[in-house]
């Protein structure tokens, strides 16, 4: 796994704490309970049918790191298969932030944890198990994958603005923001439709908040409420726009519910907002928490979740009561030296995505071919591997449609 085993200890036994100390456990619901402000999911966009919004495809991307250039390629695959059906290529510009090193403003972003390929490079986060990772890398892409959200670096190597890149401009077609009021913007995601990216940021009184900006035009910020410093990153859903502050994001099909970490917050899984937040004890609202849940990996249905137990095993567990269903799902045997990380669901909740590696080694040896599988989340189903060479250790799997 990619973050070391303390963390994880420290946040399993504060849930174990709580689970012990809350006076009630939390009430199941109707599969459809959530705030009554409707459905806040990214359905009401309209997406160009392409390999990257076809039902169905898989969506990975792997940053690639030469010697004066790197890059970000964004591959929709057939799972049937495994074969490529399309790539989309984001060069990096020089003044954009992908690695943290000594003598410049170190930077909260998903892409240095897409780009330092190694775990002897620290990741900007907390943790960095795949179930961490793979949300906030894919809050870096728009809907359709065709922007990126970076944060650019001052040739002083300290002030941050965030901004954007296009795909396929072999300039990088690099958003550089204007106008702008603040010099401390790290954790650049983008908005569902493109269209503006968004960001934590120290506004001149010193506080902490959450911005947005248009990639086109009029590129003022915006404020958009209150953040939790820079330790968190962001996720964009929904029409209109919101953001999350917090670790492990994954917001329900239905858009009314989201998944979420935070530190000195009791529970995993939330209703939506009607503005964007930061997840804190005071903002979050209607909270479950999930027994015997390292991580979890999506969403089932929206009443169902698949999470990671500390067992190493995978459960289906109700959203609303935290309860596990079924039996558990094993993928790899107990004795056999190897931990299973899951990365994404099925969009129709019938099969998960596993990376297989030692523990906390997940690339392996240079040029190692990795290990990965599909499994079903119906206990006792038949895991399928998953092959071909352009696939690495360091391929991040970000969606299945």
């Amino acid at each position: 796994m990619r973050s070391g085993v303390a963390p994880k200890i420290v946040a399993v036994a504060l849930a174990v704490l709580c689970a012990a100390a809350c006076s009630s456990t939390p009430k199941a619901e109707k599969p459809d309970a959530g705030p009554p402000t409707g459905n806040r999911g990214n359905d009401g966009y309209a997406l160009a049918d392409t390999p990257f919004t076809r039902k169905g495809s898989v969506i990975t991307a792997t940053c690639s790191i030469g010697a004066r250039a790197a890059a970000v390629s964004v591959q929709a695959w057939n799972p049937d298969g495994w074969q490529p059906l399309d790539e989309r290529m984001f060069d990096i510009p020089a003044s954009a932030a992908f690695t943290n090193y000594p003598g410049v403003e170190a930077v909260n972003s998903p892409l240095v944890d897409l780009c330092r390929q190694s775990t002897d490079r620290p990741s900007p986060y907390r943790l960095d198990d795949l179930e961490h990772l793979s949300p906030r890398i894919r809050a870096l892409f728009d809907l359709g994958f065709t922007r990126m959200a970076v944060v650019f670096r001052e040739p002083d190597g300290k002030a941050t603005h965030a901004g954007s890149v296009a795909s396929g401009d072999p300039q990088g077609d690099a958003v550089a923001p204007s106008g702008t009021t603040s010099n401390d913007e790290q954790n650049a995601a983008m908005a569902p439709d493109g269209r503006s990216v968004w960001f934590t940021y120290t506004n001149p009184a010193g506080e902490q908040r959450i911005g947005s900006r248009a990639v086109e035009g009029d590129q003022k910020l915006t404020d958009e409420g209150p953040a939790a410093g820079h330790e968190l990153p962001l996720t964009v859903s929904g029409k209109p726009p919101r953001a999350i502050q917090a670790d492990m994001v994954r917001v329900s099909p239905n858009g009314r519910r989201f998944t979420g970490f935070a530190p000195k917050v009791f529970g995993r899984i939330f209703d939506a907002a009607d503005s964007s937040i930061a997840l804190t004890g005071k903002s979050a609202s209607n909270a479950t928490l999930v027994r015997d849940c390292v991580g979890i990996v999506g969403w089932i249905s929206d009443a169902q979740v698949l999470c990671r137990a500390p067992s190493g095993s995978f459960q289906v567990a109700d959203a609303h009561s935290g309860d596990p269903v079924g039996a558990s799902i094993d993928v790899v045997d107990a004795d056999d030296g190897t931990v299973a990380e899951g990365m994404v669901v099925s969009a129709d909740g019938k099969h998960f995505i596993a990376a297989v590696h030692i523990p906390n080694d997940p690339y392996g040896e240079p040029g190692q071919r990795p290990d990965l599988r599909v499994v079903p989340t119906n206990p006792g189903g038949e895991m399928i591997p998953i092959s071909n060479d352009s696939l690495s250790a360091e391929t991040v799997f970000l969606a299945w449609l």
